[in-house]
């Protein structure tokens, strides 16, 4: 598998998945509040995924950014499906949670993604 093979990328959505989910996945629904359930570790594993990811140059700028920070939203759609399935009822403004976790999911993966592409700059293996 070469650096800029396709699979990095989903490796490194799966990555960043788990590290913003493990802990959403575990707040109990009373205390669940967005964005302030996404802060935390798990923001700052989605930064550093979308980073190491341009840093090696695993894909072109946009490509990094988006399959990152598509990661935040894709954990809170999973919560909403699973609550959907036990209790349902709970997550009426289920479109609203998306479109906020997607807004900081661009917005961490972002960050991550331009200080990856200063590393990328200073570095001898940009891709082509």
């Amino acid at each position: 598998m070469t650096r800029s093979s396709p699979a990095w990328l989903f490796i490194a959505f799966l990555i960043a998945l788990i590290g913003v989910g493990f802990r959403y996945w575990q707040v109990d629904y009373p205390q669940l509040s967005l964005p302030e359930s996404l802060y935390g570790p798990g923001l700052v594993a989605v930064g550093v995924v979308a980073m190491m990811a341009r840093a090696f140059g695993v894909a072109r700028f946009w490509k990094v950014w988006l399959w990152v920070a598509v990661s935040v939203p894709w954990a809170v759609a999973l919560r909403i499906l699973l609550e959907a399935i036990l209790a349902p009822g709970r997550h009426d403004l289920w479109w609203l949670e998306l479109l906020i976790a997607a807004g900081v999911g661009l917005a961490v993966s972002l960050l991550g993604t331009l200080l990856g592409s200063l590393l990328l700059l200073r570095s001898s293996k940009r891709p082509a």
